[in-house]
């Protein structure tokens, strides 16, 4: 088991651990849907730059005219803005949760994601994560995304801390295997059960406020 007391910090995931996932293949379909679309097109011209905006390097304006606006439509940009914007919710358990393991323990958060800068923005405001987190290491500031390992070595520089003393929790696996390449003990994120179970086993057992 590892000494809690080794443990400085956590670096979380927040699509699928703290929040549904922003803009993922289920929100696009929903939204090909609700605006005539054709699905194929819009998800091909997303693959093909998704990339550059979640890096920091295209706004999400730009982003839009590739994928969307790239003719004329029948709604607006806000209208469509604010459907994306509507698809994020709360998992409000896990967010209580590493609240609650921040202040019992006094560990840092940092969250260390993938995601646009204005889709980022909105959801670290309107989901309060900005009293939850230290830092964001998302990849619209650092200009690196996962899986390039890159990203955690940018998040233990600004955090500086050792990579022995963080913990890694990512729905995806194969964003746990990289986190864990450099040195981070990093663990899959399946449900509040299992991750509560498995800080259990590191030594963080939650207490009620």
């Amino acid at each position: 088991m590892i000494a809690q007391q080794s443990i400085q910090a956590i670096f979380l995931d927040i699509g699928g651990v703290l929040l549904t996932n922003g803009w993922d293949q289920q929100a696009r379909q929903r939204g090909s849907q609700q605006f005539g679309l054709d699905f194929n097109v819009l998800n091909e011209r997303h693959h093909r730059i998704f990339d550059t905006y979640e890096s920091g390097k295209m706004t999400l304006d730009e982003y839009l005219t590739r994928i969307v606006f790239y003719e004329p439509r029948d709604f607006s940009r806000e209208t469509f803005t604010q459907f994306i914007l509507d698809q994020s919710e709360p998992h409000t358990a896990m967010i209580d949760l590493f609240r609650r393991l921040k202040k019992q323990y006094g560990l840092k958060l940092f969250a260390v994601n993938n995601e646009g800068r204005e889709l980022n923005a909105y959801r670290i405001e309107h989901f309060g994560l900005k009293e939850l987190f230290d830092a964001f290491m998302s990849s619209c500031y650092v200009h690196v995304r996962k899986p390039d390992p890159e990203i955690f070595r940018i998040a233990l520089d600004i955090s500086q801390i050792d990579p022995a003393q963080v913990i890694y929790f990512d729905d995806r696996q194969m964003f746990v295997e990289v986190a864990q390449s450099v040195g981070i003990q990093a663990f899959q994120h399946l449900d509040y059960e299992s991750t509560c179970q498995k800080l259990a086993t590191l030594g963080f057992s939650i207490t009620e406020d």
